[in-house]
C-alpha cells in the first residue's frame, strides 16, 4: 500500500521561507513522477511542481524562481522548498505521485495523494 504523509506546513510572513516534507512509504520515490499540488481558499486545486524519475522539474508560473522540488531516494522523501512566500501562496499543501515514472507533461493522472499540510502566508 501506497502512503504519502506531508508535513512541515505552518505560518510565515511575506517574504519569508518554509519547507514541506512528504514521506513516502510503500513504494519509492525513484520510481516514480513526484508532484506538489495546492488548494487555496475558493479555488480548485492546482499543480505547483512536479518531479520526474531523472529529476526534471517543472514549475508552474506562479512559483517559478521561488520554489523548488526535489527528492532524497535515501530517505525516500520528497521536498518542496518555498521562498519569498506571499500571502496567494496561502493553500492546503498535498504530495502525490503517478503510478509510474513518467510525468509525461501532464499534471493529471496521478495516482496517490497525501492528507495535506496548511501553510498561510500572512502578516
Amino acid at each position: 500500500q501506497v502512503t504519502l504523509v506531508e508535513s512541515g506546513g505552518g505560518s510565515v510572513q511575506p517574504g519569508g521561507s518554509l519547507r514541506v516534507s512528504c514521506a513516502v512509504s510503500g513504494t519509492t520515490v525513484s520510481n516514480h513522477c513526484m508532484g506538489w499540488f495546492r488548494q487555496r481558499p475558493g479555488k480548485e486545486r492546482e499543480g505547483v511542481a512536479r518531479l520526474t524519475a531523472d529529476v526534471y522539474t517543472t514549475y508552474t508560473d506562479s512559483v517559478e524562481g521561488r520554489f523548488t522540488i526535489s527528492k532524497d531516494n535515501a530517505k525516500n522523501t520528497l521536498y518542496l522548498k518555498m521562498d519569498n512566500l506571499k500571502p496567494e501562496d496561502t493553500a492546503m499543501y498535498y504530495c502525490a505521485a503517478k503510478a509510474n515514472c513518467f510525468c509525461a507533461g501532464r499534471w493529471t493522472d496521478f495516482a496517490y495523494w497525501g492528507q495535506g499540510t496548511q501553510v498561510t502566508v500572512s502578516s
